[in-house]
């Protein structure tokens, strides 16, 4: 997806979060500042906003000296996840239509977005978002994919989602999973650092995508991961970054909370909705 105007003052915004996070140097600060709005001005270099963002981040790295700025904010979100795992189990069991169910567990999990969700109490307001139907939902697609399925990839977002995802692929046991994340820390992304707190590693091939940006950059990624998405039975892209680096590619579902308007704009929703898509 081509980057648009309207994601650059989200993406300075970001930086000002981020700095302010990394470091209580005002000085330092402003370093970050000015290095993101040199950046940003050259937005036209860059592939994607995901390999945009990489960059601004990085500045924020090389400036505060902090390799993981997010790194409370990750053990924090998995841990909330965590006890979450009860509810969105019973959400599943309780369902007229459990794949449906699993589904919206997934979105749900990407409500876990510190760069651009702040201030929200998924555990309030759990049972209310899993409730809030899909605004678009191609289940059909996937459950007739289903049928002859055997391996599935999951390309990996925030860190307190994967503890969803790995709710999600409890329920389909008789799948092989391969789960990809970031290579390295980037805002509150999942990486095989976090892995060991989920659990994941024992039930699924968890691996480093390649990408360092906040989406799968491919140019970044490494050819495991290239040949795992072109021959997996399904794929399924999580989260919005995901869906800026990987829109582009055929036979994907995208599952996602749309959360600014540029991206929802793009499915022809509104801010806030939940989407599952296949591109066909």
């Amino acid at each position: 997806m081509e980057i648009l105007k309207g994601c650059l003052p989200c993406l300075f915004e970001q930086a000002k979060r981020a700095a302010k996070m990394a470091s209580d140097s005002a000085e330092v600060q402003q370093k970050v500042l000015d290095l993101s709005s040199e950046i940003l001005e050259n937005y036209e270099a860059f592939e994607n906003a995901p390999h945009l963002a990489q960059a601004i981040y990085e500045a924020v790295k090389s400036q505060t000296k902090e390799e993981d700025p997010f790194i409370k904010i990750k053990e924090k979100d998995i841990e909330v996840a965590k006890s979450l795992a009860p509810v969105l189990k019973d959400f599943i069991a309780l369902s007229d239509d459990p794949i449906y169910a699993v589904l919206k567990v997934g979105a749900v999990g990407n409500n876990l977005d510190s760069a651009i969700v702040r201030n929200i109490d998924i555990k309030e307001k759990i049972n209310e978002e899993l409730n809030t139907p899909f605004k678009v939902c191609d289940i059909d697609i996937f459950k007739e994919k289903l049928k002859g399925a055997k391996t599935v990839l999951i390309v990996g977002d925030n860190s307190g989602e994967a503890v969803f995802d790995g709710v999600f692929m409890d329920n389909f046991p008789n799948i092989s999973f391969y789960y990809a994340v970031r290579s390295a820390p980037i805002i509150n992304d999942v990486t095989l650092k976090e892995i060991p707190l989920i659990n994941l590693d024992k039930k699924v091939k968890v691996f480093a995508s390649g990408s360092c940006a906040p989406g799968s950059v491919l140019s970044q990624c490494s050819n495991e991961f290239k040949e795992i998405l072109k021959n997996a039975d399904i794929v399924i892209s999580k989260g919005q970054g995901n869906f800026e680096s990987l829109s582009e590619v055929k036979n994907i579902f995208f599952l996602l909370k749309a959360k600014c308007p540029v991206i929802a704009s793009r499915f022809n929703v509104e801010a806030g909705s939940y989407i599952f898509k296949y591109n066909a």
